[in-house]
C-alpha cells in the first residue's frame, strides 16, 4: 500500500512546479492517510442493517473527502485573490482560457486530499463492503440458503450471521474487496492521465518558453516571501512607533531595537497602492518586456489590467 501511495502522489504532484509546493502537498497527503487509517479504526463503524450501511458507507466516503475539498479551496490563496478581484475589478479582464485554467488550478490543488481519502478508503474496502453488501444478489452465491435475504447480507460485514453463513459471509467480501480496489486502481488511473493531459495543454498553450516559466516561479516565490518577511518587519516597526508615541517609550528586545534603527517606517501605504498589488495577475508584457507579478507591474508604473494589443496572456498555476 505504501508503493501505491507514493506512486498516487507522484502523479498528483506533476502539478506543482515549486519544491515548497510539493512538500506541502505530500504533507496533506500524508495528513490525509493518517487520518482515514484513525477514522477507520476508531470512528467507523458500520451499523449492518438494511438500508442504513448504503447511506452510511457512501457518507464515510464522500463526506469526509467534501469538507476537506472545501478546506482546500478555502487555504488556497488563489481562492481569495479571484474573491478580491471579483470584488475590486470584476471578471471583464479574464479571457474563457484564463477563467478555465484559474478554477482548474484552485479546484485541482483542493482535490489532493479528498483523492486521496477516497482511494485509501476504497483500497481499504470497508466502507464500500458496507454499503453494498445488502445488494448483492443471493442467487449469486452458490447454494446460498433461500430463506435468507438482505437483512442477513447486510449484517455480513460485522461477521454476525449464523455458522451455516460462515463461507458466503467469506465470498461476499471477498467480491466486494476486489471491486472497491479495482475502482480505487481505476481512481488513480483517471487522475493520473487527467494530469498529464492537464500538464500537456498547459505548456502547449503557454506563449513562454520552459526556462521562462521556470524563472517565473521563481520570481513569484521569492517575491512572496520576501513581500511576506517585509511586510512583518515593517508591521512590528510601525506598531512600536505607534506604542511609542501612546506610552512614551516602547519595550524593544535587541533585536528589534536593530530593525527600529536601520529601517525608519514614515507612514503605511495608502488603500490604492494595496488594491493595485492584490488580485489575480494574468501573465502581461509591456512593449516585449514581461511583467511577472501584479508588485512588477505596479513598480514598473504601468496602469491598467487588460492585455496590451502585443502582450500575451496566459494564467499563473505556480504558488
Amino acid at each position: 500500500m505504501a508503493a501505491l501511495i507514493a506512486e498516487n502522489f507522484r502523479f498528483l504532484s506533476l502539478f506543482f512546479k515549486s519544491k515548497d509546493v510539493m512538500i506541502f502537498n505530500g504533507l496533506v497527503a500524508l495528513g490525509t492517510v493518517g487520518s482515514e487509517e484513525l477514522f477507520s479504526v476508531v470512528a467507523f463503524h458500520c451499523p449492518c442493517s438494511p438500508a442504513r450501511n448504503y447511506i452510511y458507507g457512501l457518507a464515510a466516503i464522500g463526506v469526509p473527502a467534501l469538507a476537506l475539498f472545501l478546506i482546500g479551496v478555502i487555504l488556497n490563496n488563489h481562492t481569495w485573490n479571484v474573491v478580491a478581484e471579483c470584488h475590486k475589478r470584476g471578471t471583464k479582464n479574464f479571457s474563457t482560457a484564463a477563467t478555465f485554467l484559474l478554477f482548474g488550478s484552485i479546484m485541482g490543488r483542493a482535490a489532493v486530499a479528498p483523492i486521496t481519502w477516497s482511494v485509501i478508503s476504497l483500497l481499504r474496502g470497508e466502507a464500500y463492503i458496507c454499503a453494498l453488501s445488502e445488494f448483492v444478489r443471493p442467487s449469486s452465491l452458490d447454494k446460498f440458503p433461500s430463506e435468507f435475504g438482505a437483512e442477513v447480507l447486510a449484517r455480513f460485514p460485522c461477521k454476525d450471521v449464523p455458522a451455516n453463513l460462515t463461507k458466503f459471509r467469506d465470498e461476499v467480501t471477498r467480491r466486494l474487496r476486489y471491486e472497491s480496489q479495482l475502482f480505487g486502481w481505476l481512481l488513480i488511473g483517471i487522475v493520473a492521465v487527467l494530469v498529464f493531459l492537464t500538464k500537456c495543454l498547459k505548456h502547449c498553450c503557454s506563449p513562454l518558453s520552459y526556462r521562462q516559466e521556470a524563472y517565473w516561479a521563481q520570481y513569484r516565490s521569492n517575491e512572496d516571501k520576501l513581500f511576506r518577511r517585509t511586510a512583518e518587519v515593517h508591521s512590528r516597526i510601525l506598531a512600536a512607533k505607534n506604542v511609542k508615541q501612546f506610552f512614551g517609550f516602547v519595550a524593544l528586545d535587541k533585536e528589534e531595537k536593530e530593525l527600529v534603527q536601520e529601517f525608519p517606517v514614515e507612514g503605511v501605504q495608502p488603500s490604492p497602492q494595496w488594491n493595485a498589488i492584490t488580485g489575480v495577475y494574468i501573465y502581461r508584457e509591456n512593449k516585449g518586456f514581461p511583467l511577472y507579478s501584479r508588485l512588477h507591474k505596479w513598480a514598473k508604473g504601468v496602469e491598467g489590467n487588460g492585455p496590451t494589443p502585443e502582450g500575451h496572456e496566459m494564467l499563473f498555476l505556480a504558488s
